[in-house]
């Protein structure tokens, strides 16, 4: 083990622990993260500030502007009164149904993120007008949008398989990736997880938000009402952006383009003054994320990801029972998700699980399916995926809110994910 592999996870120790006793805000701490990280060599000038390009940076502030846009139209309220009438006020019936419209959205677009800005611009207006607490709800519709992402064969699991096809012809295997695997796969999850969010997540977070919540309190402050012209055009701008978000490998338009053409055209348009676009979108969330993009980055580099991947190589041997097999490949990429992008961590745990599979003789398309889900289900920590910071921001939480919200449904996937995938599609 290298010096720099050990500086980087006392680093990353120490970012933790900072982040969970929250004496000083963790945007700070991801700052001086990323600095402590550039001075000891750990990452280099354009490692430690590429997460400012980043393209999930982009989306995410784009994202922020679009919503806001939106909230100030009044097709929002009217849409809220519309939900309070079709449930007759009942709570649960709406929630349910925003519920079920992150899981479609969500196999729609490949981007959690995004749908969870679109579905949580619509939540957060309806909670506010029933009086209902954000810090109850928001979390779990994030998890709903993480986990039920690219399960049923739409276009999100089509693009996904295409990737996995090509990792199978590189590694010498003679078969495709069929988008219903994944549905085979994880079905179980479209029904858990929105359960879950519906029953017993809002159980495990706090009625009041740990931290302030800047777009309510934005709120409240006087905001000069849109003109008749204005609110169409802010209708129309968001919806525009929603549809090319859905089709954008269609259009070959590249999401983050999309989404910063709309807040562009939300501010040129007057739906958000200038001052209101920057005041919108939550600076100290995306000062986080970058911290966390410096961080993921300094772990893949100082030889984290090799480090695990030869010692799940050494764990693995040649054992060929289908669960052991499973919890390794799941388990392992769930864990480090937490830590690293989880674009990442999939692109690194894929070729792994193949040379494996390649050395026992096994079918590689269950755990395929494992890497992929262990990847993306992760949601305890705002470096895993982009829609935690967001959801940070609109439920006002920190970090010990979002892991003692999310332990329960933590435990929950990955029980159901090995026992059941690897039953329905088995290594051997």
């Amino acid at each position: 083990m290298n010096t720099q592999l050990i500086v980087c996870i006392v680093i990353f120790v120490l970012t933790l622990a900072s982040y969970m006793l929250n004496k000083i805000p963790m945007w700070v701490t991801a700052m001086i993260s990323m600095c402590a990280l550039f001075i000891t060599g750990c990452i280099d000038a354009s490692g430690a500030l590429a997460g400012f390009a980043n393209v999930n940076t982009i989306l995410m502030a784009a994202m922020f502007v679009v919503a806001a846009g939106f909230r100030r139209t009044s097709l929002v309220d009217a849409l809220c009164n519309f939900i309070m009438k079709a449930t007759r006020g009942s709570f649960n019936m709406a929630y349910l149904g925003y519920l079920i419209i992150a899981v479609i959205l969500t196999n729609f677009i490949a981007s959690p993120m995004v749908v969870y800005a679109i579905v949580s611009t619509l939540l957060c207006a309806y909670l506010d007008a029933t009086g209902k607490s954000r810090s109850k709800y928001i979390f779990p519709m994030m998890v709903v949008c993480v986990s039920c992402c690219g399960i049923l064969p739409l276009s999100t699991a089509i693009q996904q398989a295409g990737q996995f096809t090509g990792f199978l012809e590189t590694y010498g295997f003679e078969m495709t990736y069929d988008p219903v695997n994944f549905f085979i796969a994880g079905w179980p999850m479209l029904i858990v997880v929105p359960l879950w969010a519906l029953l017993i997540g809002p159980k495990f977070l706090p009625e009041q938000s740990p931290l302030p919540i800047a777009a309510k309190e934005a709120k409240k402050q006087n905001q000069q009402a849109l003109s008749p012209l204005q609110d169409k055009l802010g209708i129309a701008i968001f919806f525009l952006t929603i549809i090319c978000l859905i089709f954008s490998s269609q259009l070959g338009l590249e999401t983050w383009f999309v989404a910063l053409v709309g807040s562009l055209l939300m501010v040129v348009c007057g739906v958000v003054d200038q001052k209101g676009a920057l005041r919108d979108i939550p600076w100290d969330m995306i000062l986080l994320y970058v911290g966390a993009l410096a961080l993921g980055t300094a772990l893949t580099n100082t030889g984290a990801g090799d480090m695990i991947g030869n010692w799940l190589a050494n764990v693995v041997g040649g054992t060929r029972n289908n669960y052991v097999l499973g919890l390794l490949f799941f388990v392992i990429p769930f864990v480090i998700t937490q830590f690293m992008l989880n674009r990442a961590v999939s692109a690194v745990f894929t070729p792994i699980c193949l040379l494996t599979c390649s050395a026992l003789g096994a079918n590689p398309i269950g755990l395929m399916a494992l890497v992929q889900a262990g990847s993306l289900t992760a949601f305890m920590t705002p470096m895993a995926t982009p829609a935690v910071p967001l959801a940070m921001a609109d439920g006002g939480y920190d970090l010990k809110t979002i892991v003692k919200g999310a332990w329960v449904i933590s435990l929950v996937i990955p029980v159901i994910y090995i026992f059941y995938t690897m039953t329905v599609l088995p290594p051997f």
